[in-house]
Order: structure tokens, then C-alpha cells, then sequence
């Protein structure tokens, strides 16, 4: 089980991901979101992925080089289509378009859709807050394989449906929510799956609504991931269902199972100009002034810190930088047979 560097990760990725068929500026954006949702301790969204998408690419179902369409827009929205292209490669270009109209218009909206798996949904609405905008993004997987059963079902009806806001500061990290509205990523599942290790009890229920806490039920046997809040779990379920219809039909992808379709990420995106309400230096400091009033608060028994939103994220960047980035022996054995397949394997040390 190794601890490997960001860079060299990040060079791993690169490397497989353009022997895939994967342009050299394709391959750069992917492996520089995937490497900074390892680095921010989000490993279920990192390089655990590239094989996936790799397998993808292979299946036609991602399309390296796929052209960028904008079918529809005013000077405060667009449309994007994405034609199957890298979700990270066409979310960012969308939200560099979004960020220009939201300077010229005060706000602006976005949605885009038949583009793949766009990652972290927080690294899109991060870009913004850097253009002193506050930045909001949702994400619905479309018709494709659903992982979470609605409050009170047993079988998966809905995606974990993530939602993200990010918010101007002039903390030394950035401000952010990122969740999704189920109670757990799958992707965390599946990590823990690929870890060998168990998940805990109100993640995962098998087909007949029973808790579980082996993350392989959720794959093998037709389990489902439950919404986010327990026992107040239709608190989770109603934001999903917002997530679902701004992202899946407000996009037009619809809603439900095709079995026949390809991963398919379908997204809402907007931004605010901090600057068209009030002075965004006056605004950032406020915030700033929030986060060190939440964390100044008395601390509840078995806490030893109170943490703003993002500021755990930051730390643990600023953390494996330093340290490096531990990854399981089941995705370093499918990057080495995907290195050996590619004939990269002395190239990459694999």
C-alpha cells in the first residue's frame, strides 16, 4: 500500500490517461482535478478514477477531443453540450464562460449536459470565488445507473446529486460546502470496497431496506445508498430532488434508469458577483469575521476544534503536499496492468 507524491501521481495519470486517447491539454485538466481530490482528502473522486475512466474511453462512452457546443444563450446564460467529452474539461470551460458573463450581468447561469463524470463538484465553483464571485454548483448523473433510494424506499431511484457553494473569505483556505445529498459519496463505498474495510452503518441498505455495513452489498447485490440526515433522511431526499430536477430536467436529460446510457453528467452552474451587491473586500472580510466567530464558539464534549466549511480540506492539502498520498493496492495493481498494457511501465516506475 504505498504513500506516492501529488507530483508524480499527477504524472501517472497524466501519462495513462494520453496512451487512452486523451489529447495532452485533456490529460493535464483531468489529472490535475483528480490529484487535488486526493490531496484534499477526497480519494474517492482522485486517482482511483482513471481506470474507470480509462474503461470508459475504451467503451466509447467518453470521447477524447469531443467538440464543446454552446446551443443556446443570452448574455446571462448559456447551454452547454459537452457531446460526451472529459466532464472535467468541459465544466471548467463552462464555468470560465459563466464567470465572464457574470462579470459583464451581475449573475449568470449555466447548464451543460452530455459531458462524463465532472469529479469534485467544489473545483468548478472554487474558480469562481477566485474572481471574487460566489460560485454554485449541482450535479445529476442523467439516466444512467441511480445509487440512492428515496426517504423511505429500498431501491435506488435517485444520484447522490452534489451540491456545492463556495463563497469569497479572506480565510487562508476557502469557504466552501461540498456534499453530496445522499449520505455518503458511492465513490466512498466503493473506496472502502477496494480498502477491504467496512463502512458504517446508515450509508448502505441491502434490496430489502435492511442496514449493512459490507460496501459490496451496494454493487453485487442491488443495495442502495441512503439519503443524507438518518433518521431526518427526508431533509437529504427533498435537496436531491431539487438537485435532480435543476441538473437532470432542467438540462433535459430526464430522470430514472436507461440502461442503454452512458455516464452522463448533467450539471447547473451560477454565479454571483460579490461586487454588484456590495464591495466584495468588505463582504470577504465579514466572512472572514463569520468563520472566527463559528470557531470561537464553546466546544461541545469530544471536540477539540470547531472547523469552518472547507477549512478541513485545506489542511489536509497543505498536510500531503508534505506527506504524499496514500493509495490502496487495488487501484496501484490497475494502474501498473494499465502501464504494462500501454508499454509505459518503466517510463512510469509501475
Amino acid at each position: 500500500m504505498p504513500t506516492v507524491s501529488h507530483d508524480r501521481l499527477q504524472t501517472i495519470a497524466d501519462r495513462l490517461l494520453q496512451c487512452a486517447g486523451a489529447s495532452d491539454a485533456e490529460a493535464g485538466v483531468i489529472a490535475r482535478h483528480v490529484i487535488g481530490a486526493n490531496l484534499a482528502g477526497h480519494d474517492s473522486h482522485g486517482i482511483i478514477q482513471v481506470p474507470t475512466y480509462i474503461d470508459r474511453i475504451k467503451r466509447g462512452h467518453i470521447v477524447p477531443g469531443a467538440p464543446f457546443d454552446i446551443v443556446n444563450e443570452t448574455p446571462s446564460t448559456l447551454v452547454a453540450d459537452g457531446h460526451w467529452g472529459f466532464g472535467y474539461v468541459v465544466s471548467e470551460r463552462a464555468m470560465s464562460l459563466l464567470i465572464e458573463k457574470g462579470k459583464q450581468q451581475g449573475s449568470a447561469a449555466a447548464t451543460v449536459y452530455r459531458q462524463s463524470h465532472v469529479g469534485r463538484v467544489a473545483d468548478y465553483p472554487l474558480m469562481a470565488i477566485r474572481e471574487g464571485m460566489i460560485g454554485l454548483m449541482t450535479a445529476d448523473s442523467g439516466r444512467t445507473t441511480k445509487n440512492v433510494a428515496p426517504f423511505g424506499g429500498s431501491e435506488p431511484r435517485l444520484g447522490t446529486n452534489p451540491i456545492c457553494v463556495a463563497v469569497p473569505s479572506n480565510l487562508e483556505g476557502p469557504l466552501f460546502i461540498d456534499m453530496a445529498t445522499s449520505a455518503v459519496a458511492a465513490g466512498k463505498v466503493d473506496l472502502a470496497a477496494a480498502r477491504g474495510v467496512p463502512i458504517p452503518e446508515g450509508w448502505v441498505v441491502d434490496s430489502s431496506g435492511n442496514p449493512v455495513t459490507d460496501p459490496r452489498v451496494m454493487r453485487e447485490q442491488g443495495g442502495a445508498l441512503l439519503p443524507l440526515g438518518g433518521s431526518e433522511g427526508y431533509k437529504g431526499y427533498g435537496l436531491s430532488v431539487v438537485v435532480e430536477i435543476l441538473s437532470g430536467l432542467l438540462t433535459g436529460l430526464g430522470f430514472g434508469h436507461d440502461p442503454r446510457g452512458f455516464h452522463n453528467d448533467g450539471c447547473f452552474m451560477a454565479v454571483f458577483d460579490v461586487a454588484a451587491f456590495r464591495p466584495l473586500e468588505e463582504f470577504k472580510q465579514q466572512v472572514t469575521e463569520l468563520a472566527g466567530y463559528l470557531k470561537a464558539s464553546k466546544r461541545a464534549v469530544g471536540f477539540d476544534e470547531i472547523l469552518y466549511p472547507g477549512e478541513i480540506e485545506h489542511r489536509n492539502t497543505q498536510r500531503r503536499l508534505q506527506e504524499g498520498i496514500f493509495v490502496e493496492d487495488a487501484t496501484w495493481g490497475k494502474l501498473a496492468a494499465l502501464a504494462e498494457e500501454y508499454g509505459v511501465s518503466a517510463e512510469l516506475d509501475l
